[in-house]
Parts: C-alpha cells; sequence; structure tokens
C-alpha cells in the first residue's frame, strides 16, 4: 500500500480530526450509562425531527416538495455528523444502513454513503502493548523495523509500516484498543433501540423487521471486526484471481496474524484516481478502466465473491499496470441458486414483462409479496418503458448505471422492497467502478464491457445451438410446469380470500369525497365545542376574578377558533377541487 493511498482516507474532506482523548467514547471512565445516555439522546432528538418535519407549520408557509427534500438533506448531513461524534461502532452502522434504500430516503442513503472513517490514531505504546498481547512477544523481537506513526487510522484500527526479522517489508493492521467492549455495549442498547422501532413507533410493525436488520448488522459488524476473518477473505480473494496475473492481492503473514492484528504484504502501487500520475508513469488509462470493470464483472457473475467497497482507496496500480486490491473486511457473496434466478429476471427484463419481473422480484427476496402489489407494477412498467429504449452510457442525458440506482432507491423507499446488502453493494460498486473507468477514459461505456460477462451466462443456460425439438421440449416444459402450479396458485388465492387476507382495492371518487367532507365536519365540530367551552371558561374566571387563568383559556379559545377556520378553509378548497 502506498502512503498516499492511505492517508487519504484519514480525513472526511479537509475536516480537522480532533484528539483522541477528545472523544467520550476513548476514554477508559465512559461507562455503559453515559454511552446509553448519548446513544438514547440521538435516537430521541431524531424522532423528534421526523415529528417536526411533518408539521406544516415548521416550514414557515407552504411545505413545497423542494422545501421538504431540503429539509432532509440538512437532516441526514446530521445525522452524519452526530455517527462520526458517536463513534466506531455507529460510524460502521451508518455505513451498513446507506445500503438500505429501502428503509430510507435518497438523501439519508446518499450522505451515509459518505460516511468515512475520521477517527484520531492511538498512541504507539497501545500497539506495542496489543502487538505483545496478541502474538505473545515484545514487538522489537518480531519486526527488524517498525513505524510508530501510522500510515492511516480508522474507525475500527490503523495500519502501520514494518519489516519483518526474515526481511519481508509488510503493513500491519493493529485493532484500536477496547473496541470489543465498546462493540458489546454499544450492541446491546442498539438492540433495545430496535425492539421500540419494531413495537413502539409508526415504523415496526409486519412492514418493518428491525429485529431482523438489526440481527443482519450485527453480525455484519462482528464479522469486519474480527481480522482473522478478513485475512480468510483476502487468501479466498487472491486465489479466485491466481489464474488472472493482472490482478494482485496482498499475502496474509498468518503467523503474525490474530483476531486484533493483520500482517499484509506490503504492496505499493498508484492510486487508481491519480490520472495524472498514472498517465506520467506511461499507463494507458483505457486498459485500467477495462481491467478493473472485468476484475469486478468476473467477482460478480463467476465467483459468486466480490470485494463490497471498490472506492478509490482501495484500488491501485502497480508500474506494470497490474492492479491492486485493498482491504477485504467488507466483503459481498452471492448465494448457490440465486444466479438462475437473477437471469430469470434478466429474460423479463429484455422481454418488458413487469409481471414477470416482480415475480422474479418476490422469488428473489427484494420484494415484500403484499397483498397489493399493482403500485409496484406500474413503477416497474414505467421502468422498463423508460430506461429500455435509450441508449446505455454515463454521458449526460443518456442512461447510466448511476442513473438506474437512483431511479430504484426512489422506488424502494416507502414500497414494499426489502434490498437485501448484497444488492445494494453491487449497484453501488457497479455506480462507483462506472465513474472510475468515464475518469480513467472519458469513451468508457460499462454495457460494452458487461456484454460479454452477460453473453457467456446466457449461452451458458441456454445454447445458441438449442435444435427445434430442443425448443419444444423447453416450451413443453414450461407449460407443463406453469399447468401443475396453477391448482396450487388457485388454491392460495381461495385460502387467502377465506382467511381475509385477500383485498380487493376499488377506489370511487364520490366516496373520497363523501369521506373528506365527513372527515373535515367531524374536525370542524370538535373544534367549534372546544372553542364554545374555552371562551365561556375564560368568561367565568374573568367574571370570578381569576384574570391570569381567564387570558390563559381565552388564549386557547383563539387557538381552536383559528384551527375551525383552518378546517373550513381547507374544506371549502377540496369541494373546489372536485
Amino acid at each position: 500500500m502506498n502512503a498516499s493511498t492511505l492517508r487519504s482516507r484519514t480525513f472526511l474532506g479537509s475536516e480537522p480530526v480532533k484528539p483522541y482523548t477528545a472523544y467520550r467514547w476513548a476514554r477508559e471512565n465512559y461507562t455503559r450509562w453515559g454511552r446509553l445516555l448519548d446513544i438514547w439522546r440521538f435516537v430521541l432528538t431524531w424522532l423528534f425531527y421526523l415529528w417536526l418535519d411533518q408539521q406544516a407549520w415548521s416550514y414557515g408557509g407552504q411545505a413545497t416538495p423542494e422545501r421538504k427534500a431540503k429539509r432532509r438533506r440538512a437532516r441526514a448531513i446530521w445525522i452524519r455528523e452526530t455517527l462520526l461524534h458517536l463513534g466506531p461502532t455507529f460510524i460502521k452502522v451508518g455505513q451498513f444502513f446507506s445500503t438500505r434504500a429501502d428503509l430510507f430516503p435518497a438523501e439519508y442513503v446518499e450522505e451515509l454513503s459518505k460516511l468515512q472513517d475520521r477517527v484520531p490514531a492511538f498512541g504507539y505504546e497501545q500497539v506495542a502493548a496489543i502487538v505483545q498481547q496478541e502474538l505473545g512477544k515484545p514487538i522489537e523481537q518480531i519486526y527488524s523495523y517498525f513505524d510508530p506513526t501510522p500510515l492511516a487510522a480508522a474507525s475500527l484500527g490503523q495500519v502501520h509500516r514494518a519489516k519483518l526479522k526474515t526481511g519481508e517489508e509488510v503493513v500491519v493492521k493493529v485493532q484500536r484498543p477496547g473496541l470489543t467492549r465498546l462493540f458489546t455495549i454499544d450492541l446491546e442498547i442498539c438492540r433495545g433501540v430496535a425492539e421500540f422501532f419494531q413495537y413502539r413507533t409508526r415504523w415496526g410493525g409486519p412492514g418493518r423487521d428491525w429485529i431482523g436488520i438489526y440481527e443482519e448488522c450485527r453480525r455484519t459488524l462482528w464479522e469486519e471486526v474480527d481480522y482473522l476473518n478478513e485475512g480468510r477473505n483476502a487468501d479466498t480473494f487472491r486465489r479466485n484471481f491466481r489464474d488472472m496475473p493482472q490482478i494482485a492481492v496482498p499475502k496474509v503473514y498468518w503467523r503474525y496474524t490474530s483476531p486484533r492484528l493483520l500482517t499484509l504484504e506490503y504492496l505499493p502501487g498508484i492510486k487508481i484516481s491519480d490520472y495524472e500520475a498514472l498517465s506520467a508513469a506511461g499507463l494507458d488509462r483505457k486498459i485500467l478502466a477495462r481491467l478493473g470493470a472485468e476484475a469486478y464483472l468476473r467477482q460478480l457473475l463467476k465467483d459468486g465473491f466480490f470485494h463490497a467497497d471498490p472506492h478509490p482507496g482501495n484500488i491501485a496500480v502497480k508500474p506494470d499496470g497490474t492492479l491492486i486490491f485493498y482491504d477485504f473486511g467488507m466483503m459481498g457473496r452471492i448465494r448457490p441458486g440465486i444466479k438462475e434466478k437473477l437471469m430469470a429476471m434478466l429474460a423479463a427484463v429484455v422481454a418488458k414483462n413487469a409481471d414477470l419481473v416482480v415475480a422474479s422480484l418476490v422469488e428473489l427476496g427484494v420484494l415484500v409479496p403484499t397483498a397489493d402489489l399493482a403500485p409496484v407494477r406500474r413503477s416497474v412498467q414505467y421502468m422498463l418503458d423508460h430506461f429500455m429504449d435509450k441508449p446505455f452510457s454515463s454521458n449526460p442525458g443518456e442512461i447510466s448505471v448511476a442513473a438506474i440506482s437512483e431511479d430504484l432507491y426512489e422506488l424502494a423507499y416507502d414500497q414494499p422492497f426489502r434490498f437485501p446488502a448484497t444488492f445494494t453493494f453491487v449497484m453501488r460498486a457497479l455506480t462507483t467502478l462506472e465513474g472510475l473507468g468515464k475518469g480513467l477514459d472519458p469513451e468508457f461505456n460499462f454495457l460494452e464491457v458487461a456484454k460479454p460477462f452477460a453473453e457467456e451466462l446466457m449461452n451458458g443456460s441456454r445454447p445458441e445451438t438449442e435444435t427445434l425439438l430442443a425448443q419444444v421440449s423447453r416450451q413443453a416444459a414450461e407449460f407443463t410446469s406453469s399447468s401443475l402450479s396453477l391448482p396450487r396458485r388457485l388454491e392460495s388465492t381461495l385460502r387467502k380470500l377465506e382467511q381475509g387476507e385477500l383485498r380487493l382495492r376499488v377506489r370511487s371518487s364520490e366516496a373520497e369525497r363523501l369521506m373528506r367532507r365527513l372527515n373535515n365536519t367531524g374536525l370542524g365540530t370538535i373544534y367549534a365545542v372546544l372553542f364554545a367551552t374555552f371562551f365561556l371558561s375564560a368568561t367565568q374566571l374573568f367574571l370570578a376574578g381569576h384574570a391570569t387563568l381567564a387570558i390563559v383559556t381565552l388564549a386557547l379559545a383563539v387557538l381552536a377558533a383559528l384551527a375551525l377556520v383552518r378546517v373550513l378553509l381547507k374544506a371549502n378548497g377540496s369541494e373546489r377541487l372536485m
């Protein structure tokens, strides 16, 4: 790893990092009750902001979509900054939630995806103590040289350059002291927060499994904090590319690795986004753009084991043009059987069949099979009609991976989607690689690189040499399968009808107008009664000599009157719109 690549990950923008002891969570006397107070203060403040943002009066006028979007952006920035202040656990939680576009608006997802580790380094004395504790020997007996100044400091640990007694140059990743204790406390508190959202707020219930989301997040965090797991990921990744010499992966020195310590081969390189340095080194940027895309597509479509965070800080280039991948703490896996379902969905997309796309999404577990999927089906059909007839490119005004991702996130939010983290990892990685490819080569077209891989998969599942008899046999098998499944589908529909789970949605403008009128009438009556009650009470209190109470009660009467006027104006406006 080169120093410039690693140091670039220590800061978020140009904002300075506070001293290590300035963070409450970094202090040894930081108690569980203090942590509980800090976390719940954040949660309750956020809930208050959510309630406030739903009140039209809080916008100082009309709550236009532009004002709401601006407010959501401000809240998202506040959440990102607060998570940074809360420390390692919540930096990782924020990064995890940035993959859940089905849970949060686009502004939240975008801001959380900017979360980078901006945590100060800890002292060399603590590093030496951890090395001795993990390896059983003083640091001087293991390394002939160990740089006390870290190359980079992140939320989970920091990286130092060193040299083994046997002569190999390495980088040593040392876990942050007290991290396991902090994770244990934080995740225990987060369990209570998840239960609160599940059972005590309107965001819980059948539509949102916050307990399940917490369990997935907890598992992901513990996997990333285990450096043995990261070492195994690096070995697997290197084996997958053993027949591709253009890709390099740092070797793991297992003798000097433990759950809190990871020793890797030192592989320096030029940061892949440093375009001027690449050109100065005489490297062909078009070849690098294509190689990066091919490497990731191979991970995704062939290996089923892919780098979930391929940002520019995790990819470098050797002087001979070899790509180097770093940081294997966050990896994605595609489960067996998913590839066939993805191919079925791809065929439905090509055919522009929204019904089959929705059915495939349900099979993949991306879409919750609710009683009414008509709105989702209409949205999917719109996307198919909107995207399939336009050129695929990253030029302005044309279709790109980033544009498709943005529209998918807009479609997912507040709909019965439950995007697995793997899905969002893939979309984000494709978007990042498309941006890198375009930076390396302005004429880069991701679809041209992906086409051979897709054709190979399609040919593997349905050969072009398929004979007429084979086609007839296949279509007959498909027809037989559909026919055999029809009684089961009818039985399922009848069972839902008997149990009251099947709902028929019929919209009637006359009925809706009547319901609105009844609702306005009821609210008007309530406010009128409140006004009369408060006004009469104020009169009685004034006559009895209680002037202060009379003024307070009269103020309540005025508020009730204003609410009554507002309801009457709203009802009048609704009638005019009919």
